[in-house]
């Protein structure tokens, strides 16, 4: 998998402008309480991806800071959502500090009851910092983060918008302007084709399960959910073959071939080698896109805010947090752990890098911050203006792999000429059950 990670003259450009805030960006941290815990060694179990390899490449300062030893492992997205799930429900985790995927297991992770809470450490002045308060987490954050009892059993880390990247010297080519619209999107796709030339119009993920996401970015534009407030699964319904209609139309008569394998890794390297026009995507996938040494569209890349449906404009929204494991016997320096990954300075240094958007409001409204960020203004007001427009791109259920995986299935069946509307009432009634059995659980 690619790298993610800045150079070190970034990092330590990113650093100074942050300044203001101490080493870890824990104002309170001479408190001899930081120490309590010096001595005691945590694992971590993260994502590799912008966001795990940034915790991971300044968990030393962590260690300066309180004494406390970290082993941190980076594992593939799907790998460490089943290695971790495995591992919790046999009781006796490897790790103390985890990595957790809201949108994929939110639901799973709160009925199971896995993780610690966290509702009296984060009001104790000896374990947190007076700046952290749930009230500085965006609405989205406390929602991903808080159970349904008010528990508060983990902290908000960051949250991926998805938006189009898209390259401008093509569109100045075509004297096309950047679109309103999904149909004007299609449309802007279908002109800057250029099979002859190795030009997609467009480029976006096919592959099933991970197809959801870029679905998902056409369907709730028609301003429906999955599920209906009865539990009645919407994905079947006229605008869900609609919306199906026009994914199916997009990448098959403006995709590369083999579209129906692509996942964000192939397209992020179609768009950074200059053969695709359009990528709809998240935010947190930016940076590779301006590195020169790996991007051959670098001062090309234009961002935009995810195109308005027939209904309404939504930026399919999800959301990673950190937590600890409810049988972890170093509960507190865990807790030290993941406080410090969403402190002010961890945050900002993963905004700067066009890693990802932190959840801390105090992070996004900060003006060093922003004046820090290294990735083009453009992308910044993007992510900004996202979080206006976002909803949750994939339904709060148990079962939501399940959800991916067989919705996904019709997906991929229509870019093989397969027809959206009967494979998604097909795929609508194989997944009855599983949500219902999910659902009496």
């Amino acid at each position: 998998m690619a790298q993610f990670g800045p150079t070190r003259r970034a990092v330590l450009q990113g650093t100074l402008a942050t300044g203001a805030l101490s080493l870890a960006g824990f104002p309170a941290f001479a408190d001899p309480a930081w120490k309590k815990y010096a001595g005691t060694a945590i694992e971590a179990n993260l994502i590799k991806g912008p966001r795990g390899e940034l915790l991971q490449r300044h968990e030393k300062e962590f260690t300066e800071l309180t004494g406390i030893k970290v082993s941190s492992e980076l594992i593939p997205e799907q790998q460490q959502r089943q290695k971790a799930v495995i591992e919790l429900t046999s009781g006796r985790p490897n790790f103390d500090v985890v990595h957790v995927s809201y949108h994929v297991q939110k639901r799973q992770f709160d009925k199971a009851g896995w993780l610690a809470d966290f509702s009296n450490y984060i009001k104790d002045p000896n374990l947190t910092t007076p700046d952290l308060t749930t009230a500085d987490f965006s609405a989205a954050g406390q929602t991903y983060a808080t159970t349904a009892q008010g528990q508060l059993r983990s902290l908000p880390w960051s949250v991926d918008y998805f938006m189009v990247y898209y390259n401008k010297e093509m569109f100045a080519r075509k004297n096309l302007a950047y679109p309103d619209t999904i149909e004007e999107m299609i449309k802007a796709a279908e002109i800057l084709n250029d099979p002859k030339e190795g030009i997609s119009g467009f480029v976006g993920r096919g592959l099933r399960n991970a197809n959801l996401p870029m679905w998902a970015s056409i369907y709730l534009g028609y301003g429906n959910d999955f599920i209906d407030a009865k539990g009645n699964l919407l994905t079947d319904s006229p605008e869900a073959i609609e919306a199906t209609k026009q994914y199916q139309y997009l990448l098959t008569k403006a995709g590369p071939p083999g579209i129906a394998g692509f996942n964000w890794m192939e397209c992020q390297s179609a768009f950074v080698q200059g053969r695709a026009a359009m990528w709809l995507d998240g935010i947190g996938w930016a940076p590779p896109l301006e590195d020169p040494t790996r991007s051959r569209v670098v001062g090309k890349v234009g961002y935009g805010l995810i195109p308005k449906g027939p209904k309404l404009r939504a930026s399919p929204t999800y959301g990673d947090g950190i937590g600890v494991a409810d049988t972890s016997k170093n509960k507190e320096a865990a807790y030290l752990y993941c406080q410090w990954a969403v402190s002010k300075l961890m945050g900002a240094r993963l905004l700067q890098i066009g890693g990802g958007v932190p959840f801390r409001n105090s992070v996004i409204d900060d003006p060093a911050t922003r004046s820090g960020v290294k990735m083009p203004k453009e992308w910044l007001d993007c992510a900004i203006e996202s979080a206006k427009v976002s909803k949750l791109g994939l339904p709060v259920i148990v079962p939501v792999a399940e959800f991916r995986d067989v919705i996904g299935a019709a997906l991929t069946a229509t870019l093989s000429g397969a027809d959206p509307a009967t494979e998604l009432k097909k795929a609508t009634e194989q997944f009855k059950p599983i949500l219902e059995r999910s659902e009496k659980a």
